[in-house]
């Protein structure tokens, strides 16, 4: 199947999908939102789709954890904003001065040390990373668990040692 006819097959997907967002969001507008971020990771995924499967299972499951990945974001940054309750004024000072350009910085460091790491890295470190299970990428790859556990604990050593500024023992 070529990129067209996998475009066409996935926006044909788009009204089963956004009945399963709503599912999850229980709001139109977010659950419009999860399927758009799922299609466009499903589009820049084209390559990792196994022609002959089934494509809304593999849809279905990059929504759930797309969905599951920014509930996590969700809870851990309201936790952070209930432990610090009292903010001094000097706190304050410190956070009116950033402008947020430190982080594009450690941002563009990030992206760099990805880019460095080969693709047997890469790929699962990238799926562990946006939330699939060992045994999701070990099928998807046709390799074992162990190997899949192997590749994601290298990359993260690369990425440890690409990014060692960064580190707190630094």
């Amino acid at each position: 199947m070529n990129k067209v006819e996998f475009n066409a097959k996935v926006i044909n997907e788009a009204g089963s999908l956004n009945n399963y967002a709503f599912y999850f969001t229980h709001d139109e507008e977010n659950a419009n939102d999860l399927v758009q971020d799922t299609m466009l990771k499903a589009f820049s995924y084209y390559n990792k789709f196994k022609e002959g499967t089934n494509l809304q299972a593999w849809l279905y499951t990059i929504l759930k954890n797309t969905f599951i990945n920014y509930y996590r974001r969700k809870v851990k940054t309201n936790s952070i904003m209930i432990k610090s309750d009292n903010i001094s004024s000097s706190d304050l000072f410190k956070s009116a001065l950033n402008n947020g350009a430190e982080g594009k910085f450690v941002m563009e460091d990030i992206e760099q040390a990805l880019s460095h790491l080969s693709e047997e890295y890469y790929y699962p470190f990238s799926m562990y990373f946006e939330g699939y299970k060992y045994h999701e990428i070990a099928e998807h790859f046709k390799i074992p668990i162990g190997t899949v556990k192997t590749r994601i604990h290298v990359a993260r050593q690369q990425l440890k040692k690409k990014l060692k500024p960064y580190s707190r023992d630094h």
